[in-house]
């Protein structure tokens, strides 16, 4: 009996313990899945289309899928976490070429998929300025999802302008 007890009591702890990064491994989850959908987009565009824009003085395809790369490492380092060395955040949005504008992406998605899962559960509450807004870290983590959504909506808009199907749609 008394083992059961020890053994009992190490799986509540356990489940206890295990449930403490729900939220991070739930937008980790999310975010993964939008990132896929967004990197699987940007595959299907030829390397002619990543200079199409819809209009003047908005971004081209290239661009927004640059700028989602940058906003990826400017939010984490809001978070405390900042960029790697070899990122040059400055002009980030300045790579060219479809193969180097992938990359980039790639690498950005990879290290904010590794911070998420740094943020701990117990500073959730704790108000980050963003520089566009004041939250809190679990807002911030939010945001991740919600940047990199909104900016898939307009790379489909891009795709169906330029006759794309968006991969998972078929």
């Amino acid at each position: 009996m008394k083992k059961l007890s020890v053994v009992l009591m190490f799986l509540a702890i356990s489940a206890i313990y295990g449930q403490d990064d729900i939220v991070q491994n739930s937008i980790k989850g999310m975010l993964t899945y939008n990132q896929g959908q967004v990197v699987s987009l940007a595959e299907a565009f030829t390397p002619e289309q990543y200079n199409w824009r819809p209009a003047e003085g908005v971004r081209s395809t290239g661009e927004s899928l640059l700028h989602i790369a940058g906003a990826n490492y400017y939010l984490a380092s809001k978070m405390g976490f900042p960029p790697p060395e070899d990122v040059d955040m400055m002009n980030i949005e300045k790579i060219q070429g479809k193969e180097n504008i992938l990359a980039a992406l790639k690498k950005s998605n990879e290290f904010v998929l590794d911070k998420i899962g740094k943020v701990e559960s117990g500073k959730f509450g704790e108000e980050v300025d963003f520089g566009f807004g004041k939250f809190n870290r679990l807002s911030g983590l939010l945001i991740f999802l919600e940047h990199n959504g909104e900016h898939k909506g307009q790379l489909i808009a891009y795709a169906r302008s330029n006759g794309v199907t968006p991969p998972w749609s078929n």
